[in-house]
């Protein structure tokens, strides 16, 4: 990975690229192909928080390997959980660190460093941002708080992205709600509802 120092400009291009999408799916794939490029890294992930198994599901990579991504489970309580409950995490040695769900994929995959950062959505965590590097690496401030800025800002696309989809789809409804094809006729007949005399 290069030696980043994090300015307007690069977070300007990342805000532009994931701003532009209106799609959930496509704000994560977006949001982890900036995120890699700006940083120069191996590779970026992002996951979100399943609470009915607490699993971390991936919702988008960029750089890594199907292998690695398809390594097993990933635990929210054990895989770097501070990430989730606290804030960034920045591991420099993978394949020695408790942290690390899965030391010895990561090491197979060529993983040396690893950033982890939650995203957040009014204030619940709804997942983790992180990005993966070839070689040993100490992230900076200016990285931290460069990873942070993506992960909230497409914490909020995705959320406004998915607003959008819901209100759409409501929009949708109430259009075929008013089409006459999709309902049954209001009119009623003048002894509709009436009971019949029986002599």
């Amino acid at each position: 990975m290069g030696t980043h120092t994090m300015h307007y400009e690069t977070l300007l291009k990342v805000t532009e690229a994931i701003s532009m999408s209106k799609d959930p799916e496509d704000v994560v794939v977006i949001t982890v192909e900036a995120l890699k490029t700006a940083l120069k890294a191996k590779g970026a992930a992002l996951f979100l928080v399943n609470r009915k198994n607490n699993l971390l599901e991936l919702a988008a990579a960029n750089g890594l390997s199907r292998d690695y991504l398809e390594k097993g489970p990933l635990s929210a309580v054990k895989s770097i959980p501070d990430s989730l409950e606290k804030g960034p995490v920045a591991i420099y040695d993978v394949g020695d660190d408790p942290r690390i769900q899965y030391p010895k994929e990561a090491r197979k995959e060529g993983i040396a460093s690893l950033l982890s950062v939650p995203i957040a959505i009014h204030g619940q965590v709804i997942g983790t941002l992180r990005v993966y590097t070839a070689e040993p690496w100490e992230f900076t401030i200016d990285d931290v708080n460069l990873v942070q800025a993506v992960a909230q800002i497409a914490g909020m696309a995705i959320d406004i992205a998915r607003l959008s989809r819901g209100y759409k789809h409501s929009i949708e409804i109430l259009k075929s709600m008013r089409d006459p094809r999709q309902r049954k006729s209001a009119r009623r007949t003048p002894y509709e509802g009436v009971p019949k005399y029986v002599p």
